[in-house]
């Protein structure tokens, strides 16, 4: 028994030495970093402060030793370059660093040789990728988040344009490109580049040099993306050259932040310098970790520097490399390294390049440190899929003159709010919102974010120098001064601009002839002109190189034409109606008459008789009413409502067809042969265009029409002199020139409708913000009337009768007159309905005495003899046609009354009838026994 439990001791004893002897007794980590700089320095004492409270935790590394190196490379690339050599020469397990992007595109290409990972919280450029290395990860947000938030806060004030300052690194300029990306998304730009030497080799001239630049230009909201030292000094140099005052916006990146947190108490120089400037910090959550450590952070500094975040960001850089470390030794690994075969054995000198090996388990640490998913002092510490880490968000502060204050925080994907990023879920991007910021100038109000270049000096507005259609624009009496219907709208849309707007007109053109108005806007795109006024047409080959704003008046191209008058023809009196028209109206009259005869055939006598008088009545009553000449008077009642409905109908277009015979007999008799743009284009006649417009390239380009053809003219005296001479047939020109031309010339005519569609506006450079303000003071115009009013002032004149469309328009169509002919047809129908109900009633009705009787009388035509009719059975069509007797109508009705009575006198009436009865057969016996009466029997 004493040697088994002995045995088992000894068991214990081995797998507890064999353990200990399986985890290493150091492992060691490099830290690269320029000590002397602001992040440097910070990262320097948090490192420290990590590794000490790594190894104080006996939940972790189970007694291994945690050890950082920190290498300082002093601004150097090649002390940093030396100092990674060092690292992996020495059985490093990671590398926290490089500090700057350049180093870091440098030392990834070994890290991705040598398997050892590299974690940077301060190398942020975002072109650093996981596909290009592998084994480089950043740890803090890159710059793509800190460019998305800047773009949001630049597309919530709606500023259109940006400045970006820089300085010439990785870093900095693949920030400005992806800034630039983010702008684009949202229709901004940035209109200027000013590049800066790498930090901190600036000097202060070459910082002056490129403020000078961005001062006489037109944008005035200015990123500046660079380190402490190099933007320190271009903001001192900005209030030197009074560039913090009002209407300038500066937003600097998280460098400016670091220094208000571990440089405060800042000089007063400094602190006036950068009032009113916007910068970013990333936001870390409130929580107990991080308070405890900032109080503890006074004792670690010795109160040298301020704690920023990137101290927090480097300090959890030590634990995430810690947590990977130990799950990589609880998962059997080693800390292992094997020769490098590919690399030649050097020998001699300080460094020995044979001695770098290949970290055996750096695969694995990598993808443990991946897999990181746990609580730091800057939140949550995991990453993506695409390695960045969750959550990325940042502070807005702005800088007053006692401090600074935060004005709202930037979450990832969804914008800008006043309230703290909790979680993701309780932002909006369709609610964003700042508080109130406090600009340079000391001013709440919002800049506008550009001025006009050369320091605001006045406007060249160049203006067309016109020979005629001198009330678009022209030059009075000889002098410089200018004006117009163009000059009005440019006048009243600037009153509008919520700035003053200093301008002075320079004439384009010798006043000899009419200027061409592509070379005007072509000096608009130059630079020669900072916009032109007048009637200049906004067309596609325009737009290609300048702004235009909305247009003021609508234009485009038509053809005009010179009246003849035309002859009157024998057939004009059938031009008021269509054929279509006088096809119904001729059934209608035949119609009505039919059904008129049909309701007063059996009462009215003016309607019987043989059939060819009949057809004749139908005939001459129908067309007699179109005169109101008819005769025949109507009877029924049916046939009364009937004629008083079609006697108004008649009425109505008797008068249409009156009215527009005479406008075709008078007015229409001025005509053309050329009916629009595709008569023009078919023949030969020579084309006539307005000097300087689009109308001649738009005829050869894009209607191929022979330059042969064309033929230049200017004013309205050319206009109407070449008209008038038959030298030219047809004009063609732009809708404004057109309606002062036919208001004084009345034998000149519009022909066709418009072929193009355009506006005329004012041209600017391209992407002038001045483009949009002056759109949206258009608009204003023209909400309120003030358009129409200056329209009226110049350009409203009478125009003539003559200028109207061919002859066929003219004509009257079905279409203005169906509701009458259905109100007529249906009266008719519902007439015949109630007349042939009726007469099938009384057909129903008639008595057997009636058919006797119609047998023994003659027939109405006087053509069959009794004995033909006694046997003839009367049909319904006989008794229609037939006529109505009211007499024996009356008696038949009395006759049935009295039937009726006798039946209701009862056995009373029978007994009374009886004797009477007596009494009769008696008198008739007297009778007939009566020598007296023989002679009346005779008879």
């Amino acid at each position: 028994m004493n040697r088994i439990c002995l045995l088992a001791i000894l068991i214990i004893c081995v797998g507890r030495f064999t353990e200990g002897a399986s985890r290493p007794a150091v492992v060691n980590i490099g830290a690269m970093f320029a000590v002397s700089t602001i992040n440097g320095g910070v990262s320097k004492i948090a490192i420290k402060a990590a590794e000490e409270d790594v190894n104080a935790d006996p939940s972790i590394l189970s007694g291994t030793k945690f050890s950082v190196s920190i290498h300082d490379s002093n601004y150097s690339g090649f002390l940093s370059i030396i100092g990674a050599l060092k690292y992996m020469e020495s059985d490093t397990v990671a590398i926290i660093g490089p500090q700057t992007s350049v180093m870091a595109h440098i030392i990834s290409h070994l890290a991705n040789e040598l398997h050892v990972p590299l974690l940077s919280f301060t190398a942020l450029d975002p072109t650093l990728t996981s596909l290009q290395y592998p084994y480089f990860l950043q740890t803090a947000p890159n710059d793509q988040f800190q460019m998305n938030a800047i773009g949001d806060i630049v597309s919530y004030f709606g500023w259109k344009e940006v400045v970006a300052l820089f300085t010439d690194d990785d870093q900095s300029r693949n920030g400005v490109t992806a800034l630039g990306d983010k702008l684009a998304e949202k229709t901004h730009k940035i209109s200027y580049k000013a590049v800066l030497p790498p930090d901190p080799t600036a000097t202060r001239d070459q910082v002056k040099n490129e403020l000078v630049k961005i001062q006489i230009m037109e944008s005035r909201v200015i990123v500046l993306h660079t380190f402490s030292r190099t933007g320190l000094l271009v903001f001192d140099v900005a209030k030197e050259l009074g560039m913090m005052e009002s209407e300038y916006v500066w937003i600097a990146t998280s460098w400016l932040s670091t220094v208000l947190d571990s440089k405060s108490p800042l000089p007063q120089k400094t602190k006036d310098s950068i009032q009113g400037v916007l910068t970013l910090r990333p936001h870390t959550p409130d929580s107990q970790r991080k308070r405890a450590f900032i109080s503890r952070w006074k004792k670690l500094s010795n109160g040298t520097i301020g704690l920023n975040p990137y101290g927090l960001y480097a300090y959890d850089t030590v634990w995430i490399i810690a947590h990977a470390v130990n799950l990589l030794l609880d998962q059997g690994g080693t800390i292992s390294f094997s020769k490098h075969t590919s690399i030649p054995r050097y020998g001699g000198g300080i460094m020995n390049l044979s001695a770098l090996s290949i970290f055996d388990g750096g695969q694995q640490l990598l993808e443990n440190i991946l897999q990181t998913n746990t609580t730091g002092l800057t939140g949550p510490l995991a990453f993506h899929s695409d390695r960045s880490p969750v959550n990325p968000s940042y502070d807005i502060i702005n800088i007053m003159e006692n401090g600074y204050q935060q004005v709202g925080y930037w979450y990832n994907n969804s914008g800008l709010s006043v309230v703290p990023p909790k979680t993701p879920s309780n932002w909006s991007s369709s609610n964003q919102h700042l508080g109130v910021v406090v600009w340079p100038g000391g001013t709440t109000k919002k800049p506008r974010g550009w001025v006009f270049p050369n320091n605001g000096k006045q406007l060249r507005i160049g203006v067309p120098n016109r020979v005629g259609y001198r009330a678009f624009v022209s030059r009075q009496n000889g002098t410089d001064v200018v004006k117009g219907y163009c000059i009005d709208i440019f006048l009243a849309a600037i009153k509008l601009l919520p700035y003053a707007l200093p301008h002075r007109f320079e004439l384009f053109g010798d006043g000899h002839k009419n200027p061409s108005y592509d070379e005007l806007v072509n000096m608009v795109a130059s630079g020669k002109f900072d916009a032109a006024v007048g009637d200049i047409a906004i067309v596609a080959n325009r737009t290609k190189t300048v702004d235009f704003s909305q247009p003021y008046i609508e234009s485009g191209l038509v053809v005009v034409a010179p009246l003849r008058r035309s002859n009157s023809r024998a057939w004009a009196f059938m031009q008021p109606f269509s054929p279509l028209m006088w096809g119904i109206t001729a059934a209608f009259f035949l119609i009505v008459g039919s059904v008129l005869w049909i309701l007063e055939h059996r009462i009215n006598d003016e309607f019987r008789g043989p059939p060819r008088k009949q057809i004749g009545t139908i005939l001459w009553f129908s067309f007699s009413t179109m005169f109101f000449a008819h005769r025949e008077n109507t009877v029924s009642l049916l046939g009364r409502m009937v004629l008083i409905i079609w006697l108004f109908i008649v009425l109505i277009i008797n008068s249409s067809y009156t009215a527009s015979l005479t406008s075709m007999l008078t007015i229409q008799q001025l005509s053309s042969p050329i009916t629009g743009i595709d008569t023009l284009i078919s023949s030969t006649e020579p084309i006539g265009f307005q000097v300087g417009s689009f109308a001649q390239n738009y005829l050869i380009e894009e209607l191929n029409i022979p330059n042969s053809r064309l033929v230049p003219l200017g004013s309205p005296e050319e206009y109407a002199r070449a008209l008038k001479n038959k030298t030219v047939a047809a004009v063609v020109d732009e809708g404004p020139y057109i309606e002062l031309f036919l208001s004084d010339n009345c034998m000149f005519s519009i022909r066709g409708p418009e072929f193009t569609k355009s506006g005329w506006g004012f041209a600017f450079p391209r992407d002038s913000p001045l483009a949009i303000d002056m759109s949206t003071a258009i608009l204003t115009l023209s909400e309120n009337g003030e358009l129409q009013q200056i329209h009226e002032k110049w350009l409203s004149k009478k125009t003539c009768a003559s200028q109207t469309s061919d002859d066929v328009s003219d004509q009257l169509q079905l279409q203005s007159f169906w509701g009458l002919f259905l109100i007529c047809g249906t009266a008719c129908v519902i007439a015949l309905v109630i007349h042939f109900s009726l007469a099938f009633r009384q057909y129903l009705r008639r008595s057997p005495e009636d058919d006797h009787q119609s047998d023994l009388e003659p027939s109405g035509h006087g053509s069959t003899s009794y004995g033909t009719t006694a046997t003839r059975r009367l049909t319904f069509l006989s008794f229609i046609d037939e006529k109505k007797d009211q007499s024996k109508d009356n008696k038949s009705k009395r006759k049935r009354k009295e039937i009726a009575s006798s039946n209701r006198n009862g056995k009373e009436d029978e007994s009374r009838d009886a004797s009477t009865s007596k009494r009769v057969q008696m008198n008739n016996s007297e009778i007939l026994h009566n020598p007296d009466n023989e002679t009346w029997l005779t008879r």
